[in-house]
């Protein structure tokens, strides 16, 4: 007998489904899907959650590092508003839920403007959803591995001829090393104002233990593998960046909130580190 989750999981699940494109059937766990699953959001189907609680079984601790990846989201675009930045490139960008780019960047500048990117479907028809309202920011279906057209989306929203920030939250952990990662992080780069930004997010198996292979096999059978990273190999994708202090950390030591209480759990437990770079 289907229990009542299993009822409002099969009907969020149809529901879901008829936003798609006919053409698409979400076989696959995808990465944007998961994640919103991990922050407690509904925009997943059933094959997201189950990779999800595999995940969970190996870190038990993901979900509140999830909420930690979205804490250094916010004090990042926060910090880049504080320093004359009022246009924001999310890359890898998920579905906008609460507490994403546009309400932290519009709470604190009226005058921004957003342009979120994902490769998801799923990820795009909702983002479409919640953006309705809000035009001073858009969505665009595109992969982030093809920046001309990426950057030819962006352009007819945001002015590269002054301060951008870039966002890679979560995000290049997924771009294997045949992609090159770090050539293009380069190539967004080069296209950058001086006093543009770029955010990252990167998830890593420094001080893990087997947790780190086991995430990384599991999310081998996802259409998004994961590729761990350690330190050095992060703060070489910010090559071109002036880093601001305090570096590449784990992600709760990076600028953490006056007054923020201490994380419950030991920072090197999220595995994942931030940093934020400066084009001179």
């Amino acid at each position: 007998m289907v229990g009542k989750v299993g009822v409002v999981e099969q009907h969020e699940d149809a529901r879901l489904a008829d936003i798609l494109p006919s053409d698409i059937e979400p076989e696959r766990p995808s990465a944007a899907r998961v994640y919103d699953y991990y922050l407690g959001g509904s925009h997943n189907f059933a094959v997201d959650r189950a990779m999800a609680e595999q995940a969970i079984r190996i870190l038990p601790e993901l979900p509140a590092n999830m909420r930690a990846n979205r804490a250094f989201l916010r004090r990042a675009v926060r910090y880049m508003i504080s320093q004359g930045v009022r246009q924001f490139l999310d890359l890898g960008s998920g579905i906008p839920t609460v507490g994403n780019v546009h309400e932290v960047a519009l709470s604190e500048a009226s005058d921004a403007r957003v342009v979120y990117v994902d490769i998801d479907p799923v990820a795009v028809a909702h983002s479409q959803s919640i953006l309705e309202p809000v035009p001073a920011a858009t969505v665009v279906q595109a992969d982030i591995t093809d920046p001309t057209t990426v950057l030819g989306h962006a352009r007819q929203h945001l002015d590269f001829s002054r301060p951008v920030g870039v966002l890679m939250i979560a995000l290049l952990h997924f771009v294997p090393e045949s992609a090159n990662p770090g050539a293009l992080v380069a190539r967004y780069r080069d296209v950058l104002a001086p006093g543009s930004f770029l955010g990252i997010s990167h998830g890593t198996s420094d001080e893990q233990g087997e947790r780190g292979p086991a995430m990384e096999a599991l999310y081998s059978r996802s259409a998004n593998p994961l590729v761990s990273r350690d330190r050095a190999a992060i703060e070489r994708l910010f090559d071109g960046f002036e880093l601001v202090e305090p570096g590449v950390v784990f992600v709760p030591l990076w600028r953490p909130e006056p007054g923020a209480l201490p994380a419950a759990t030991p920072p090197e437990r999220t595995a994942t580190y931030a940093g934020v770079g400066r084009v001179r």
